[in-house]
């Protein structure tokens, strides 16, 4: 169902049009499942050589906790986090294409420095206004997330009237800054969990599909969130069985890029749904 869309990575043309797998490495002490936290640099090594094995494409390396509530950090601190395992992981695996997962224009740029190579922004560039520019500046792919208000504020900002629409009129004005700035490649993600109660995230994830009228890439992160896990009354860390449903949905539905924890089992779900075309 997804448009045939390509990404261009420092010259190599990535095919979206194959749904591809993200693995998240989360460099941070309280990310909300606990196996994907990743604090010593033998670790994330470890980490990536698995997920690069099992098949994933991108790399998705964060150092700014982003769940409900988390703590603010600096700066300083996001870049202590993420600099050096973004480096490691470029010096032990060259091919690896990393993505940086931060809203901070500053942090994106010497992310990009490092060795990453795209910006995966949950604010869609609405808490740094320098980041669009910075985006355009570097000429690097762009991700850009729904969210309301900040990590430690989304929770309280679920009033929607209608939330497909409102969400789609919000990419509708991040696409056209992105073409104004002369951004060439965005992916949009519509934020699950993200300033949206567990039932604004199923009804979004049911209506998936009319994204496309934004013609853009469509990423999807519902990696062992927390609308699967209290929905079965589970932990995170039960969740994966819901997620490879969950996940299912979602690529038939046009999904392009799965975010994931678990990157074997999104990569088998990949190969088996697209045997049904």
């Amino acid at each position: 169902m997804s448009s045939k869309h390509t990404i261009n990575i420092r010259g190599e043309i990535i095919d979206l049009s194959s749904p591809k797998v993200m693995g998240i490495i989360n460099v941070t002490p309280d990310s909300f499942f606990i196996d994907s936290r990743r604090s010593v640099v033998s670790d994330v090594l470890e980490r990536a050589e698995q997920m690069l094995d099992e098949g994933a494409t991108f790399l998705d390396i964060g150092g700014y906790s982003s769940r409900p509530g988390a703590e603010d950090i600096s700066v300083e601190e996001e870049l202590r986090r993420v600099i050096d395992p973004i480096e490691v992981i470029v010096e032990r695996f060259p091919e690896a294409i990393i993505s940086i997962d931060t809203f901070r224009s500053e942090v994106a740029r010497k992310a990009i420095d490092a060795g990453a190579s795209m910006v995966n922004d949950i604010s869609g560039g609405q808490l740094d206004t320098s980041m669009l520019v910075s985006i355009a500046e570097m000429n690097i792919p762009y991700i850009a997330m729904h969210m309301r208000g900040t990590p430690q504020t989304m929770k309280n900002l679920t009033d929607y009237e209608d939330p497909l629409n409102e969400i789609v009129k919000y990419f509708s004005s991040v696409i056209h800054d992105c073409n104004r700035l002369g951004i060439k490649d965005v992916i949009i993600d519509p934020g699950f969990g993200f300033a949206k109660t567990s039932e604004q995230s199923f009804e979004i994830l049911s209506k998936l599909d009319h994204f496309h009228r934004l013609d853009k890439p469509i990423l999807v992160g519902l990696s062992r969130k927390s609308m699967i896990y209290r929905t079965l009354n589970l932990t995170a860390e039960e969740a994966l069985n819901g997620t490879s449903v969950l996940n299912s949905i979602a690529l038939l539905k046009g999904a392009s890029i799965l975010r994931v924890h678990d990157v074997k089992e999104a990569a088998e779900a990949i190969k088996l749904i697209s045997k049904l075309s």
